[in-house]
């Protein structure tokens, strides 16, 4: 919290020293990055999953007060974050500290604060610091001149840092640029009071960064506006109990409120945690946090906040937790320590929706997607590539004679048009919609049923040579496809979207799970929404079933189902489902008969059609890793 003018022993002067050195007095220059960082013991996060956290951390000046200094407490955060960096559902990419690093601002302090933060160096991690009001003189600005902050957080200790670009020349403002989700992302760490020359600076670095989203972190932009006294707390609206403070709207109306770049805040300063949203120039959201825990046990055992930022899922996870806790035996915690371990209230755990995409538009928009030519699906091992998106105009009826080329070159075509009489001339019509993930821009809106039976399919020839293939090295199928809002079960389950014709009892599979009955393969929705795959291995008279969960309707899918010549795997949008079977199952039974697409025959005669649309299909002779699949751009 604010002491103003309480540390007369701060000097007033010009800034002089190794900081204006280190990066020069334009503040425009280059930090050297250590190449090698990454490979650093343990500091090894992804920089390409759309999945990865910002660990932010308040205030943590009570362990260094005076002569009450606790390293090792600040020691195990930073060990969590070195340990989580590389982990799947963390994958921490950079560390945030928000001021008031502490209490006293004495370089007695800041020395024990270095050997915490060593082992930040050492390891190569990614991370910004800026001074909090009692770091330094909380009555100047960032001109006060050098300071024991200065001498031990100034930019001269970042030489190595893989993200430190660039310091205003008094060396109190940085700013950073880490790489995650396939881009990078820029963070301005500002002084306790930006100088007018603090505030031209940080418009700049934005400036020379349009397409960069942009993090703000202060030690000061707002405060709650309810009291953490109360037992319980009032929270109030938990989305919605934070105001900006004099300096906060200073802050947002000389940088945050028209540079939309700024898309969120974090500052410590005040307590209890609390949060706003506000609409800047462009009337988009910015997000304005405030977290500061020093009034916790053992002042706030430097607690750390997760953002855990989601790209496929467009929102950001927050989480609230004390790693010094964490590491000690449940039984070896005292009650209080306990209490700090996490953090469950809503004001320290939950959820952002975010639209990334649509909130980064302005400044740097998402090129819309291009299809694919069909020559780049080609893998190694395509039997055959069927796509719909010749051109014809979205509703046209698909015509009879008319032949679905196979792209592979192998001549599997879908050569024929199987429509049931007295269905409509609408039973399968050419549609401009598709996945986003999928090469070719078009599909097959497929209006089958079975109450009573109707609908249109397709098949290969009679002397397609896929209709022999057998896939005992191993097989990958693919399809893209879309469930109307209005299927019923009752009407439109086990509608194959793949399927080969040929009974399985006409085979000589008479295994226990066996129905003579029906095909011999197919991959089909169930009743319950769920892909399901069954067929009769070469290997054994049963069939092998894998099945997907639940998928909800009116949402293009990717469904990919993998052999490696002993097991069988399926994947929904490239994400490995549960349902998968243990038992070899190994090539697919055969009985040269045409392979089908949007029908599934029983007992001899079609028996239920599709209904939905179907996008791009491939079949490949051998198993594909999932990076190989169809829906990776």
């Amino acid at each position: 919290m604010s002491q103003t003018n309480r540390r007369s022993f701060l000097r007033a002067t010009g800034l002089v020293g190794a900081s204006a050195a280190v990066l020069g007095m334009s503040g425009n220059a280059t930090a050297s990055a250590d190449p090698a960082s990454n490979g650093r013991a343990g500091w090894c996060p992804d920089p390409n999953s759309p999945q990865f956290t910002i660990a932010v951390m308040p205030d943590t000046q009570f362990l260094y007060f005076d002569d009450s200094l606790y390293p090792d407490v600040q020691r195990a955060s930073f060990e969590y974050v070195v340990n989580e960096s590389g982990q799947h559902d963390h994958n921490i990419v950079f560390l945030a500290h928000l001021g008031d690093l502490t209490e006293d601002g004495l370089a007695a302090e800041f020395a024990s604060v270095s050997t915490a933060f060593d082992y930040l160096d050492q390891r190569g991690v990614a991370y910004s610091v800026l001074a909090g009001n009692h770091d330094i003189n909380s009555s100047t600005t960032d001109q006060r001149g050098d300071s024991p902050y200065l001498d031990v957080m100034g930019p001269q200790r970042f030489r190595q840092s893989p993200t430190l670009r660039g310091a205003t020349p008094d060396g109190y403002n940085t700013y950073h640029v880490f790489h995650a989700a396939g881009r990078d992302w820029l963070v301005l760490a500002l002084d306790w009071r930006p100088s007018p020359g603090g505030f031209a600076w940080a418009n700049n670095v934005i400036k020379q960064h349009p397409n960069l989203p942009v993090i703000l972190t202060t030690h000061e932009t707002g405060a709650p506006t309810y009291d953490s006294m109360f037992d319980p707390p009032d929270y109030g609206d938990p989305n919605n109990n934070a105001v900006l403070s004099d300096f906060g709207q200073q802050l947002w109306d000389q940088l945050v409120k028209d540079n939309d770049q700024i898309f969120i805040s974090f500052s410590g300063h005040n307590w209890p945690p609390g949060r706003t949203v506000l609409r800047n120039a462009k009337g988009n959201d910015v997000h304005v946090h405030v977290a500061d825990y020093q009034n916790r046990y053992f002042g706030g055992a430097a607690m750390i906040r997760l953002y855990h930022f989601d790209l496929t899922r467009n929102v950001i996870d927050v989480e609230t937790l004390a790693p010094w806790v964490l590491a000690q035996s449940p039984e070896q915690r005292n009650v209080l320590a306990q209490q700090v371990a996490e953090l469950t209230s809503p004001v320290d755990y939950f959820s952002l929706p975010f639209d990334f995409a649509q909130r980064f538009a302005g400044f740097d928009p998402v090129p819309a997607p291009t299809s694919r030519p069909a020559k780049q699906m080609l893998v190694p091992g395509t039997l055959a590539y069927w796509r719909f998106d010749a051109g014809q105009a979205n509703g046209t009826p698909y015509a009879s004679g008319t032949t679905i080329k196979d792209e592979s070159g192998h001549g599997n075509d879908l050569t024929t048009l199987v429509t049931v009489p007295g269905s409509a001339s609408t039973a399968l019509t050419w549609s401009n919609d598709h996945h986003p993930g999928q090469p070719g821009f078009g599909s097959l809106y497929f209006q089958g049923g079975q109450n009573p039976l109707h609908g249109a399919y397709l098949t290969t020839a009679a002397n397609a040579p896929l209709n022999t293939a057998t896939f005992t090295s191993g097989y990958t199928f693919e399809a893209f496809f879309k469930i109307p809002a209005d299927f019923n079960q009752d009407n439109n389950s086990w509608a194959a979207i793949v399927s080969r014709w040929g009974e399985s009892g006409q085979a000589g599979k008479s295994g226990g799970s066996t129905d003579p009955q029906e095909p011999i393969v197919t991959l089909s929705v169930s009743n319950g929404r769920a892909t399901q795959w069954c067929v009769y291995p070469i290997n054994t008279g049963d069939s092998a079933t894998n099945w997907s969960h639940e998928l909800p309707a009116n949402k293009w899918w990717h469904v990919a189902v993998v052999n490696d010549g002993r097991l069988t795997r399926m994947y929904i949008d490239g994400c490995l489902v549960v349902d998968n079977p243990l038992s070899p199952a190994i090539g697919l039974t055969q009985l040269n008969l045409p392979w089908v697409l949007g029908g599934y025959e029983y007992g001899g005669s079609i028996n239920q059609i599709f209904y939905g649309w179907i996008g791009d299909v491939r079949i490949v002779n051998r198993a594909l890793p999932v990076t190989a699949f169809m829906i990776n751009r």
